[in-house]
């Protein structure tokens, strides 16, 4: 987690993780970059450290790329060479309202994302009240998995313009073919209107999120340590996340009530050991969870 959040390599992991255990004074041993590689690529969970919504949630699924900087790559940085491109695809279940990644898979780039939506949802413990996509996931096989989790899971995603209608539109019509219906009577933009499509953004500000915080590539060199590197970075965020609405903002902070927090906070003794392992302790937690 230290070497995704802080964009280091493996043996400045090291030496960092040698230093925080030297300031806290800790009696333990830090894994050689080695021994933290091989680990990587074995790692099979992770904890995500952080309480995620349990409501019912309204779960917004999408796909993006994650560049793998190899040999090619650097070929055609030194050289010139042309290098074919390789990445991966990242597919994310965020929830609506908290902007927590509930579920999350990694792929290869020849891999469609309707493919993806049963493996994001069987990861999702909380009770799911509705699931928006953009059109790649539109057809029938996708409504087939979300009613696997529930007959009355609202599911929302624009149809195709050549969609049409159901043989049973008639007397018993699906959610999609009352989506074409409506589209049909009150245009796309009134669509989206009716169902909130709108918020469908909110998956992509978590991409976005993704790459500036954690980067647009992936660092490990095999697939298995490719899969654990995005399952910790997603850990990484859920945390920035849950601390960061765990603390409430100055704006939100009367005058009065910082002025009393001002007074009330005690200084810290610079000859005081014990109480800067304290202070170190509760720094190193905020980081590691």
């Amino acid at each position: 987690m230290l070497r995704l959040a802080f964009h280091l390599a493996l043996r400045q992991t090291e030496g960092l993780m040698t230093s925080i255990f030297g300031l806290l004074g800790v009696p333990l041993g830090t894994p050689d970059h080695s021994t933290l590689s091989r680990r990587a690529r074995t790692m099979e969970s992770i904890s995500k450290g952080c309480v995620l919504p349990d409501g019912p949630i309204n779960l917004l699924i999408d796909s993006t790329g994650l560049k793998v900087f190899g040999a090619g790559e650097w070929l055609q940085e030194k050289h010139g060479a042309k290098a074919r491109r390789t990445w991966k695809k990242l597919h994310l279940a965020v929830d609506a309202d908290t902007g927590m990644i509930m579920a999350s898979t990694l792929t290869g780039n020849d891999v469609g994302d309707p493919s993806q939506v049963a493996q994001l949802l069987n990861q999702i413990e909380a009770t799911i009240a509705g699931v928006t996509a953009d059109g790649a996931y539109d057809g029938m096989p996708t409504y087939d998995v979300v009613a696997g989790h529930g007959e009355d899971v609202r599911v929302i995603i624009p149809p195709h313009v050549t969609a049409v209608l159901s043989a049973e539109a008639e007397h018993n019509p699906s959610q999609r073919d009352r989506h074409i219906l409506s589209i049909a009577a009150r245009g796309r933009l009134g669509w989206q209107e009716e169902t909130d499509y709108g918020q469908r953004a909110l998956v992509e500000t978590a991409m976005g999120r993704y790459k500036a915080i954690i980067g647009p590539c992936l660092r490990a060199r095999s697939f298995s340590g490719q899969k654990a590197e995005a399952a910790v970075s997603v850990a990484v965020l859920n945390r920035m996340l849950d601390a960061g609405a765990r603390t409430p903002s100055a704006a939100s902070i009367s005058p009065r009530e910082r002025a009393e927090k001002r007074v009330a906070r005690p200084s810290l003794d610079p000859c005081n050991n014990a109480q800067q392992r304290g202070w170190k302790l509760r720094l190193y937690s905020s980081i590691c969870g």
